[in-house]
């Protein structure tokens, strides 16, 4: 069976779910413990210029957990201090707007390489590692290779929304990306959209080392529970490496 895929869990929309009532329930950092108890290998959060959900105090009691730590961040400076602060396992350079509902596409890394080049070195100097989130084409790989990222985590949206013929294209795309970025040296990662009935295409594609996933596993444990979310989430992305030939 090729190499154990990792699961890192988004605790984001727990927190969207606390901050409704603007208390302290649910604490997405219970729901962290608990994800790490079911078997995820380690735990997501985006700290958003606007803090509609994640908050400062989550990340740094979120380091605590005993997971590895993926800190989603747009890069600027008031991100990268409080990042540097809390000494994630690695931090995630995301696209964000403020009227988005959720991330809407990949970082623009090619064009944005001057801007990008010392968020991703400061990160790095700190023993930081460095993921980019990118949509699956070459020219973004190749500019997160140029600019010494240690990850690049491919942006599945399209692929999950599509149906029929378009998502084999777009599953197609994942796969292509997926090769290049070995080829590169770039560690591979993929999420956004991901469900019970997307994920173990995904999972088969054997240069991926591991999927972010969290609203639907958040939504989907209002009915089953957090544990059997992630443990049938767990089951259908070994399914999917047993499948690899």
């Amino acid at each position: 069976m090729p190499h154990h895929l990792r699961l890192g869990v988004n605790v984001d929309h727990v927190a969207t779910l606390r901050n409704a009532r603007g208390g302290l329930h649910p604490d997405p950092v219970k729901a962290a413990e608990l994800a790490a108890a079911a078997g995820a290998d380690g735990i997501t959060a985006h700290l958003r210029e606007d803090r509609r959900h994640i908050r400062d105090a989550d990340m740094y009691a979120l380091k605590d957990v005993g997971l590895p730590l993926n800190f989603e961040m747009a890069a600027t400076t008031e991100m990268l201090a409080i990042a540097s602060d809390v000494l994630p396992h690695a931090c995630c350079l995301v696209p964000e707007k403020r009227q988005e509902l959720t991330t809407e596409g990949g970082l623009a890394v090619h064009a944005g390489q001057n801007h990008l080049k010392p968020f991703i070195a400061r990160l790095q100097d700190q023993g930081i590692r460095v993921s980019l989130f990118i949509d699956p084409e070459t020219v973004e790989l190749e500019a997160a290779r140029h600019l010494g990222a240690d990850i690049v985590e491919l942006h599945t949206g399209p692929y999950t929304k599509a149906t029929g013929a378009e998502r084999a294209t777009e599953l197609r795309r994942l796969r292509d990306a997926a090769a290049l970025a070995q080829r590169l040296g770039l560690e591979c990662h993929a999420g956004h959209g991901l469900t019970f009935d997307t994920v173990e295409a995904v999972a088969a594609i054997p240069n991926m080392v591991e999927l972010n996933i969290g609203h639907f596993i958040v939504g989907e444990a209002v009915f089953i529970g957090l544990d059997a979310v992630i443990r049938r989430m767990r089951a259908l992305m070994d399914a999917g490496r047993r499948s690899i030939p």
